[in-house]
């Protein structure tokens, strides 16, 4: 018994300091290792994905590029589960989400946010051959959305849709884009879902198949999510992203992914 307390001790000793990296602003530390691993959904476009190649591109990646160059750091990306990216941030998997994050009450109590640099609408699709006109008439119909997404957050604060929705609540699914196919095979009646995204998905589609509702769920802005701790990589990144929004390279960047 004698000899398990010193290990015991220091085990205690090691989960402490574990613990205590997540508190500390890793603006040094991640200078001098020269890397910043983003975090982000590689399925979300325009804002990050896959090209035919598999190379990751999008505006978010893109403009995540220029912002940690000028800073003096090299992005590494790293594909997360959406649903768990405030996890993944806080337990140090990753040092930023930077892709087409929405800035919420409920995430500002998880994460720092930087400046809002883009505008979004949470938005309702439906097949054309549909008789949902508004949202009341979503009432007792199959609605999708993404996981421990933005949208979940704007249709469940409507508690008297959200409560009156076919079997009791929203569909869910690990992607946007599963939930164009589930409203394809029509299991789903209506979806909800990034304005961003869903304009950019339906370049690839027949358009006319497809009726995107007057109402809609809110709007809202994007923002990069930091660490509570880390308020030196926050205030860099916000006057870099003000840099390149002052010289035109933000609309440079845009313009190439996002037609307004």
């Amino acid at each position: 018994m004698k000899k398990l307390i010193p290990i015991l001790l220091g085990l205690l000793l090691l989960a402490g300091c574990a613990g205590g990296a997540k508190d500390e602003d890793t603006f040094d530390a991640l200078m001098e290792k020269g890397e910043i691993i983003v975090g982000l959904d590689d399925t979300f476009v325009p804002m990050g994905f896959r090209n035919p190649q598999g190379e990751l591109v999008g505006f978010d990646v893109d403009l995540a590029r220029e912002i940690f160059t000028r800073i003096g750091l090299t992005p590494k990306f790293q594909p997360i589960d959406w649903s768990l990216k405030e996890s993944e941030l806080n337990n140090g998997n990753i040092d930023v989400i930077f892709n087409g994050y929405t800035i919420t009450d409920a995430r500002k109590e998880k994460v720092n946010f930087s400046t809002p640099y883009m505008e979004n609408t949470q938005i309702i699709i439906t097949l054309a051959s549909s008789d949902i006109n508004t949202k009341e008439d979503l009432k007792g119909k199959a609605v999708s959305v993404q996981k421990e997404s933005s949208a979940y957050d704007a249709v469940s604060k409507e508690t008297d849709i959200y409560e009156n929705l076919k079997n009791g609540g929203l569909i869910t699914f690990d992607s946007n884009l599963d939930l164009f196919l589930d409203l394809e095979a029509g299991r789903s009646d209506a979806i909800v879902l990034d304005e961003v995204f869903a304009r950019y998905v339906l370049l690839s589609k027949n358009i006319e198949d497809y009726r995107i509702l007057e109402d809609n769920f809110g709007e809202e802005e994007y923002g990069i999510g930091f660490r509570k701790s880390d308020k030196t990589l926050l205030e860099k990144t916000n006057e870099t992203l003000a840099e390149l929004i002052e010289d035109g390279t933000f609309d440079e960047i845009k313009k190439v992914y996002i037609n307004d």
